[in-house]
């Protein structure tokens, strides 16, 4: 086979792959059945997973740990990246959805819970082991006190490291004073549906 033709090939696997762990027409159900859980009713754009991923930090000895994964494809741009399969743990509640993660994203560590409780659900010789945490929650949408439960969840388990979130907002998805976090927008782009931006939020003083 020449070279051409394995490149050829290649992205068509690629393709292939991407429409399979995407699987936009559960993403679109799901929302419909509970749009308080969904940031969007499509997955994420490749360019705003190339953007969540380049912030990303790591060291060899740590994790990364998503939560609110959906159908996988932020996930799978972090290990197109270079995250190892098994330094990515993602958290997903949905039920359907943490089935689909682990039949399209074999060695990830999937876990099917609330990300409200992850003490509970990281095993804790990652607790404190955790380079970046990234959040697809749709955090924007709920009441201060449960935004507020997800933030301290976070601190458990990867104290002092803060995380990154991305958000459909035009400006902070969170009141970062009153939860006494420091914001930075890290990235936007207006290639995605609807137009979305990478916020770093890390613990205050």
């Amino acid at each position: 086979m020449t070279q051409s033709a394995l490149s050829q090939n290649t992205v068509i696997r690629s393709r292939d792959t991407a429409k399979e762990v995407s699987n936009a027409g559960m993403f679109f159900r799901r929302w419909l059945a509970n749009p308080l859980q969904m940031g969007s009713i499509v997955p994420s754009s490749p360019a705003l997973c190339q953007r969540v991923v380049r912030n990303v930090r790591r060291a060899e000895d740590e994790i990364v740990l998503e939560l609110g994964a959906g159908t996988g494809v932020i996930s799978q741009a972090l290990l197109d990246g270079g995250v190892p399969a098994n330094r990515l743990y993602v958290v997903e509640i949905v039920p359907a959805m943490a089935r689909h993660l682990r039949d399209v994203l074999p060695g990830v560590n999937v876990i099917e819970g609330d990300a409200r409780h992850l003490p509970d659900l990281l095993p804790a010789h990652w607790q404190g082991k955790v380079g970046t945490v990234i959040c697809g929650v749709p955090l924007v949408l709920l009441p201060k006190p449960e935004q507020r439960r997800f933030i301290d969840a976070i601190e458990a388990v990867a104290p002092g490291r803060g995380f990154l979130h991305y958000s459909y907002c035009a400006t902070s998805p969170l009141p970062a004073k009153l939860h006494t976090l420091g914001a930075k927008r890290e990235a936007w782009t207006p290639l995605n549906f609807p137009p979305a931006s990478v916020w770093r939020y890390t613990p205050a003083g």
